[in-house]
């Protein structure tokens, strides 16, 4: 049985989250299958789906959530070990719509549910409604029975911060400033919050992220906690990449950061994908109502930093593109004792994200 907890913060409770590169119990995903944001009925996503959850589950237990349509044909798809739930939903995203999860001391866990909007609400959400993906946290801590912090008022992703665990947090003010969020909000009230409910010392502020039509610029598309004091960083010279301005900002930035504990960051580059994937002709995606269409032409957000860190190995995004396998190299130098998996994940980038945002660890407590 999970309560809501009123009135405190993790911060004040001694919870703190940990750092993605910390243990983890399981993993959390939610099985895709809205015509209007995958093409092809989502046939083909749903493939790079059970692909990366099979990666993941080489090293942490998996959990998939999955509407009562698409029960019978996800734990068709999905190998044996991955555990299939009946969830609600209105897309995949669960990093974003999920629990963000908390630790303390004595090996309890807890959660914060933030309230979601679809990344921008009635300003410049992606769709309407999400009463459904604002109900999934509530429902993964009932699951897990775990107590959780509510943000009735605070409108946050779990896909537009990072933290390490040791009282940093990273993320971005295009984001977190954007006016569908939390406009009725100052920048230090926005990081008093995230202080109170990560329970952090100091929050570095990045510039733009490189999916400004999207969630507004999330930080897991740009940078990340790779160890302690250490961070990785999308890096590209060619000017004629659209994540070029972003790119340098941020490893600038951050080259002269210092973390909570005073260490001056040690900031490793991550390539970019040297052709850009884009939506090419006929998309085959159903048009609805409130729905960001998708445009032939437009430029999908292909990072190869949209990987996640789990126990062991660390799953990162693969496009077919020349620069696929130096990704793999400079993640296997940032995490030299974890075994480094690439997935193709071309289909999920399609729909405007890819590994990180589609997955969501629980810690072992």
């Amino acid at each position: 049985m999970s309560k809501r907890i009123i009135g405190t913060t993790p911060k004040q409770d001694g919870f703190r989250m940990p750092a993605e590169f910390e243990a983890q119990k399981q993993v959390f995903m939610i099985w895709p299958e809205r015509p209007d944001n995958w093409r092809d009925g989502a046939k083909p996503v749903q493939v790079a789906f059970a692909n990366v959850a099979k990666a993941i589950s080489q090293f942490t237990p998996v959990t998939m959530l999955v509407s009562k349509v698409q029960y019978q044909n996800a734990r068709y798809q999905l190998a044996d070990e991955i555990r299939v739930i009946e969830v609600s939903n209105n897309d995949s995203w669960v990093r974003d719509c999920g629990p963000t999860f908390v630790i303390n001391d004595k090996g309890e866990l807890r959660a914060n549910d933030w309230t979601f909007n679809a990344w921008g609400g009635l300003v410049d959400g992606l769709y309407f409604p999400w009463d459904q993906d604002d109900l999934v946290a509530q429902k993964v801590c009932e699951l897990e029975a775990v107590d959780s912090y509510r943000t009735n008022d605070f409108v946050l992703e779990g896909g537009s911060f990072h933290v390490d665990g040791e009282g940093t947090v990273l993320t971005t003010e295009m984001c977190l400033l954007s006016e569908g969020r939390n406009p009725h909000m100052t920048k230090v009230e926005i990081e008093n919050m995230l202080k109170e409910h990560l329970n952090a010392e100091k929050v570095l502020w990045l510039g733009d992220g490189i999916d400004p039509e999207e969630t507004n610029g999330h930080v897991d598309d740009v940078a990340c906690f790779v160890a302690p004091g250490e961070v990785a960083c999308i890096y590209t010279e060619d000017v004629h990449s659209p994540f070029y301005e972003a790119a340098q900002d941020a490893y600038k930035r951050l080259s002269e950061m210092t973390d909570a504990k005073g260490r001056q960051l040690k900031v490793h580059k991550l390539t970019c994908p040297v052709d850009n994937v884009t939506i090419k002709g006929d998309f085959k995606i159903d048009t609805v109502e409130g729905t960001l269409p998708r445009e032939d032409g437009d430029i999908c957000i292909a990072s190869y930093m949209n990987f996640l860190i789990t126990n062991n190995g660390v799953i990162v995004p693969q496009y077919g593109d020349e620069n696929d396998a130096l990704a793999l190299q400079q993640v296997q130098e940032m995490f030299p004792e974890r075994e480094i998996v690439g997935v193709n994940t071309v289909e999920v980038v399609y729909g405007g994200g890819n590994i990180h945002c589609i997955t969501q660890q629980q810690p072992k407590a």
